[in-house]
């Protein structure tokens, strides 16, 4: 009996959360990525507002076919208030992201600034809170993003917060390719 219990710990898969304003989130879950590659998993990533041909995404495609990468953004960040086709983009990776859970094919699904997506209103709560409970039992479910909202942070199993200390930005330093992008 103690054999299955530890069987059934091992194959279930928990919702994390990777938040905050510190510098972080997407390297973390890309992390992730890596290791459950290693291990034989398959993974998805679903990249929200994000459309730009980024590092991480070049060595995904490069080197890791386990792993399936699409983005359904059109720029980087959102200024001001979305546009219509922001929402759409969104609302067409909520529904790409609800079949990608029903075909079963992923062991880690990462959705990349999902919790931004929300934040700025692309997505609603409610279809956050559905995708985690029509979440397969033995898949791990990765939200990246800022402003995670406490009724999201209730519903994962692990939140992580990344905290602004310190960062070379505020002298005026952009992204660097292969260092934040």
């Amino acid at each position: 009996m103690d054999q299955q219990i530890e069987l059934d710990r091992f194959d279930q898969g928990y919702v994390h959360i990777y938040t905050g304003n510190g510098k972080g989130k997407t390297t973390a879950a890309f992390g992730l990525a890596l290791r459950a590659t290693g291990a034989g998993y398959r993974v998805f990533v679903g990249q929200f507002i994000k459309s730009e041909r980024y590092s991480e995404i070049e060595v995904l495609e490069r080197l890791i076919p386990e792993v399936e990468c699409r983005q359904f953004g059109r720029g980087c960040w959102l200024r001001g208030a979305p546009s219509q086709e922001d929402i759409q983009l969104a609302q067409q990776a909520m529904e790409a992201i609800r079949q990608v859970m029903s075909e079963g094919t992923y062991r880690v699904i990462i959705l990349d600034e999902l919790v931004t997506a929300l934040y700025f209103k692309l997505v609603q709560l409610d279809q956050v809170l559905e995708l985690l409970a029509i979440k397969p039992t033995n898949v791990e479910l990765v939200l990246t993003g800022r402003y995670a909202p406490d009724q999201l942070i209730e519903a994962a199993d692990l939140v992580t917060e990344m905290r602004e200390v310190k960062h070379y930005y505020q002298q005026g330093v952009l992204a660097r390719k292969g260092i934040e992008c």
